[in-house]
């Protein structure tokens, strides 16, 4: 086993999760703390570093041994100073210069990149995308973000904002998506638009099986809508499967415009198994290019929910061994081929 050993944080607006990893990816100790996003960032650094502290201590691991540290969170964020810039879930974080304060705080070198693509990174480099030179990840959640791996290599574009697989366009009119775009896939296929549409259907005295769930479960969410389906109610089962196919066109636009030898799916609508995916597997068939299809392979992520930070290992092992050019490059080494 290999004597390097990383820190990867996942940063989220409820939870720090923190895991203290060799330079494989096998998690040698972990520690998860809320977020408590209303104290402000010093607080919320100062969480980050003593559960950092915290984790390596279960990995009986000092600090000052790890190698670098990498930290992923919601953009926006300015990967290459290291800076989370204004994100909407982390209130009064302003051009906080992340990166810079945590290597004074804890001594080692880090470096910040954004939460979907260290997702995708983790999920190239140790999990269901293993040995695909071509990958692309997608999340599907209360939102739906994703990943673009190039030749082995993470690609962020001209300005690090490649990726956003969720502000892809699916129809020409329609609800808006969280930026305020219309016709985004995000607007028809996440979580928020599954709940979306189903409170309009029980403002206009539909769906009263989710209504009940939600009544006796708040607050209703898109899991209201799948069990309500699962338990026979038709209409619930029919947003469902709209969500699902408005999905497959955003999987086919990206089969046809990648050509991936790989699609990896996260994030917790994946819990509703065939009854999203279903449809949108068929749809994305019936939309890409026969060859493309046949190219590529759709699966579900396996880290679960160490995707971000192990991606975020991933992203500081790769910066670290680059160098100081390193720090401004999302670059991975080249896992083994399949």
């Amino acid at each position: 086993m290999s004597e390097e050993r990383y820190a990867g944080i996942d940063l989220g607006g409820t939870k720090i999760l923190v895991l203290i990893t060799d330079a494989q990816g096998s998690v040698l100790g972990e520690e998860r703390v809320p977020t408590l996003a209303a104290q402000g960032p010093d607080a919320v650094i100062a969480r980050i570093s003593e559960a950092v502290r915290a984790a390596a201590a279960h990995a009986r691991v000092a600090v000052p041994e790890i190698r670098a540290a990498g930290v992923s969170a919601p953009g926006p964020i300015n990967s290459a100073e290291g800076d989370i810039t204004d994100p909407p879930n982390l209130p009064g974080w302003h051009n906080v210069r992340l990166a810079r304060v945590l290597h004074e705080q804890l001594g080692v070198p880090a470096v910040l990149e954004n939460d979907a693509n260290c997702a995708c990174v983790g999920e190239h480099q140790f999990g269901a995308g293993r040995g695909y030179r071509h990958m692309l990840y997608v999340t599907i959640s209360t939102g739906i973000g994703g990943g673009v791996i190039v030749d082995d290599t993470l690609y962020v574009g001209a300005s690090g904002a490649a990726g956003e697989v969720g502000h892809m366009g699916v129809a020409m009119s329609g609800p808006t998506c969280g930026a305020g775009h219309v016709g985004c896939l995000e607007a028809f296929a996440s979580g928020t638009a599954i709940a979306r549409r189903a409170r309009e259907m029980i403002a206009a005295g539909g769906l009263p099986g989710t209504a009940r769930l939600a009544e006796h479960d708040p607050p209703l969410s898109a899991r209201t809508v799948y069990l309500a389906g699962q338990q026979g109610e038709a209409e619930a089962a029919a947003i469902i499967t709209e969500a699902g196919r408005y999905l497959g066109i955003g999987l086919a636009s990206m089969i046809n415009a990648f050509n991936p030898q790989a699609i990896v799916l996260g994030g917790g609508l994946m819990n509703m198994g065939d009854a999203l995916l279903g449809p949108a597997i068929e749809v994305a068939r019936t939309r890409s290019f026969a060859q493309s299809f046949m190219d590529v392979r759709i699966v579900e992520s396996e880290l679960g929910d160490n995707a971000a930070a192990l991606g975020a290992v991933a992203v500081a092992r790769s910066r670290h061994a680059a160098g100081p050019a390193g720090a401004a490059q999302a670059t991975e080494a080249p896992p083994e081929r399949r």
